[in-house]
């Protein structure tokens, strides 16, 4: 066995037997990751436990909200072809087993993920019994894969990405990693330059591939055909007022798009900018922000209540979940977090509503949409206050180059369209080669 597998064994076990009490205390007191706790520790209900029937087992590993709607659209595609596969699908947060009770039938059990101790994954591998494991996008737990592997279970990575941070801490234990990458069947991958990544950790270039990514197939299902009249109605904003939408921003950022947005004024007076911070605690910031440079604002849950009217041109989106209908009315967005090196944020929920994408050169969380968005020229990015503000003037003043932007943007998004089946192919083709060596009968 691999000194780095026994090592880790070693480890693992160790920080469980020695981190168990501080861990309980610190659950009793803070209320936090209460829910589950047997489940994290082995003990999953047991009429999960595998019936002798011979039906397909597939077992999806999804962390949160973000993973498990990638996992609906796989299971989705995943059902076509197979309906009559049994499906586990754990998760590691609260809210992302919630929302999976929510998104799934019955039918597809919903289970807390095991802690990644050797003992304990083969407890729940014994229970789940499953012919397939799918781990989605960067999900590599050791034990997890290498214990699967010794059963026979067969073990693809989905919608695999690993951003540069990631990366670079991969390449110190890269002789561990090419350990757990040679157990898996396949990696299909969501960019070149995470099949790169892979390769270069250890995985066989014979097992790797591209093929998008399937979070974004569900964004063009969100879309609503009039949606942006329900808004600027709402707003009592006319259609041919320009919006700038500036979404999900971060610190350090506000103040360049406010100082910005005041150049804009003086040469387009009627523009409005809805300025939507990622996190609703720094709205007491921007309103500081605000008042310091002289001006005036509106709540975006004061002014879209019935028979309020609008008066000001800057709103704040202090509520969550609004920000991808609120791109609807954009007429250039920008995505946060990218002219601060936070990874900038999710360039194609404007894109979807054909809306012109500014973002800053900070985009490795989404390097994959970027790529896209420079294929197409479907994006601009700017550097700083000056960029910004001599970009936005150049296309919001330019009704046809706005128009091609736009246009060019969806495009982008659409060039990714169904990589959920693409990845489900992959699933297939081991449903396939189960079949050939007769491990389960139909």
């Amino acid at each position: 066995m691999n000194i780095f597998y026994i090592t880790y064994k070693l480890i693992s076990t160790l920080a469980l037997f020695l981190g168990i009490i501080p861990f309980v205390i610190f659950t009793v007191i803070s209320g936090k990751y209460g829910k589950g706790l047997r489940e994290r520790f082995g003990y999953i209900p047991r009429e999960i436990k595998r019936k002798p029937s011979h039906a397909l087992r597939i077992w999806i590993h999804a962390v949160s909200l973000g993973e498990i709607k990638v996992a609906k659209s796989i299971i989705d595609a995943i059902k076509v072809s197979e309906p009559g596969c049994s499906i586990i699908l754990s998760t590691t947060t609260e809210h992302g087993r919630a929302q999976a009770k929510e998104m799934f039938p019955p039918e597809i059990q919903v289970i807390y993920a095991p802690v990644d101790v050797f003992f304990v994954i083969q407890k729940v591998i014994k229970l789940i019994n499953p012919d397939i494991l799918i781990f989605l996008e960067t999900e590599i737990w050791p034990s997890w894969i290498i214990e699967s592997r010794k059963k026979g279970v067969k073990i693809v990575l989905l919608n695999g990405r690993i951003s540069r941070r990631s990366f670079k801490n991969y390449l110190r234990f890269k002789l561990f990693f090419k350990r757990i990458l040679e157990s898996f069947d396949h990696l299909s991958m969501i960019s070149e330059i995470d099949r790169e990544r892979i390769s270069m950790l250890g995985a066989g270039p014979e097992k790797t591939s591209v093929n998008g990514n399937a979070k974004y197939d569900l964004i063009i299902d969100q879309v609503v055909s009039g949606k942006a009249e329900e808004i600027r109605e709402k707003l009592q904003i006319a259609e041919s007022i320009p919006v700038i939408v500036a979404g999900s921003t971060r610190t350090g950022e506000d103040d360049i798009l406010l100082k910005s947005y005041k150049k804009i004024l003086k040469e387009i007076p009627e523009a409005i900018l809805i300025l939507a911070p990622r996190h609703l605690e720094r709205v007491e910031h921007i309103v500081r922000l605000l008042e310091k440079e002289g001006l005036e604002y509106h709540l975006w849950t004061e002014v879209t209540v019935p028979m309020k009217k609008r008066e000001k041109s800057i709103i704040i989106v202090d509520k969550y979940g609004e920000l991808f209908d609120i791109y609807s009315i954009a007429t250039i967005a920008f995505c946060g977090a990218s002219l601060v090196p936070l990874g900038g944020q999710n360039p194609f929920e404007p894109a979807a509503w054909s809306v012109p994408v500014f973002h800053g050169p900070f985009m490795d969380d989404f390097q994959d949409a970027r790529l896209l968005l420079d294929e197409t020229g479907g994006n601009v990015v700017v550097r700083g206050l000056d960029e910004f503000t001599d970009k936005a003037l150049e296309i919001i003043n330019d009704r046809d180059l706005l128009k091609k932007k736009g246009k060019a943007a969806r495009e982008a998004l659409l060039k990714n369209h169904l990589a959920a089946e693409r990845h489900a192919v992959i699933v297939n083709n081991l449903i396939n080669d189960l079949r050939a060596k007769e491990k389960w009968i139909e």
